[in-house]
């Protein structure tokens, strides 16, 4: 760690012992507890960290709604939902054209000639990644549900003008992971173990686990599922999917957030090319300079509350329906992760503040101040 940095460390440590650090730390119990009394979760797992440790790590309430489901464990393990398109496709479709294997140039139908002729030669690998395809959603139906999206996507007219219309689809990333499956052979589930879960020591994280396990509940239907993914289209899909499906713990995604904010590397070992992850998490902007997102991560759009206030501009995330979100900030060298046992799908509004009120307590108490942030990156460079 350079000089400057543990200056920077050690002022921090000081300003936290004599300033009532552990009444602060009670924000973060007094959020999540009120989201529980309000019957928005039943629990859920609080996970801050930066690029070289765990700075916090809480489990709070039970994993499911019913009276005598267990108590929540900071090694449960939660259905991911949408943290599928950073954790697992977004990196997959990245390294591949790190390799030259793909370019985020290439025209997807390049990749997808069954989408020929239909007016659709200008959207490009790049415009997936952005939700600014022009697609929309569509439903799968008989035995092979991938061809039924790729058709969807072939057939709809796209709406608004590629590239600057920005619509955020599940089946960008759907026709995403079918990219990866093209493009090595290997479907997305072996692909990712491969190229990321194994190399970072995310021991818990993958699609289809074990039915048997410490899982968090997710609600579906009036039904309560234990280990199986809760989106109809993955499941659909056969439980792996470009969009949704993967299954991890709070302490596997803080590896690979640390893994982003050390420029693609963890304890040593390298999975990204620092440019790659600067690449991916560089802004594109849409709707006018309205909507900014990374490629598969957003940076300030509709979906950003998990930004809070006290994040720099340059920090970027992701949520899950489910009831999860991830938010890095750079500057600060400092990420939270939510996981969630989500029990109110409705009331989005008060389920988005709880992630950003988390977010702004969690830069107060262990964010390097942002202008100090990009003097210590400065220094490491």
């Amino acid at each position: 760690m350079p000089f400057f940095r543990k200056i920077i460390c050690s002022l921090l440590l000081v300003l936290c012992a004599t300033s009532g650090y552990a009444a602060d730390l009670a924000r973060i119990d007094a959020l999540i507890g009120d989201a529980i009394g309000r019957n928005l979760i039943a629990g859920g797992v609080v996970l801050v960290g930066s690029r070289d440790r765990i700075l916090f790590e809480k489990a709070y309430g039970r994993i499911s709604p019913l009276p005598d489901a267990p108590l929540m464990a900071v090694d449960t393990i939660f259905d991911i939902a949408s943290l599928t398109k950073v954790a697992a496709t977004t990196p997959s479709v990245l390294k591949l054209a790190e390799e030259g294997r793909i370019s985020l140039i290439d025209p997807v139908v390049k990749w997808f000639p069954e989408m020929a002729g239909h007016g659709k030669d200008s959207i490009l690998v790049l415009h997936l990644l952005t939700h600014t395809s022009g697609l929309d959603d569509v439903q799968l139906y008989g035995d092979s549900p991938i061809r039924s999206a790729i058709e969807g996507a072939a057939t709809q007219k796209l709406k608004g003008e590629v590239g600057s219309r920005f619509r955020y689809a599940d089946l960008n990333f759907i026709l995403l992971a079918e990219l990866v499956r093209r493009a090595t052979g290997a479907p997305l589930d072996v692909y990712t173990q491969a190229s990321f879960y194994r190399p970072l020591g995310m021991t818990d994280t993958c699609f289809n686990p074990k039915r048997e396990g410490r899982f968090c509940a997710t609600l579906t239907e009036g039904r309560i599922l234990m280990g199986e993914v809760q989106d109809p289209l993955c499941r659909q899909l056969g439980g792996v999917a470009g969009h949704a499906g993967l299954f991890s713990t709070a302490r596997d995604l803080g590896r690979l957030c640390r893994m982003m904010l050390g420029g693609g590397t963890l304890d040593g070992r390298r999975v990204l090319a620092a440019r790659t992850v600067d690449q991916m998490t560089a802004p594109y902007f849409s709707r006018g300079g309205g909507v900014v997102r990374g490629l598969g991560w957003d940076i300030s759009s509709p979906f950003s509350s998990p930004r809070g206030n006290g994040f720099s501009r340059i920090s970027f995330g992701h949520t899950g329906y489910s009831g999860t979100s991830i938010w890095i900030d750079p500057a600060s060298d400092t990420f939270v992760i939510l996981l969630t046992a989500r029990l109110d799908y409705k009331n989005t509004h008060e389920f988005n503040k709880l992630r950003g009120d988390l977010s702004t307590v969690a830069s107060q108490l262990f964010g390097i101040p942002p202008e100090l942030g990009e003097m210590a990156r400065f220094n490491d460079e």
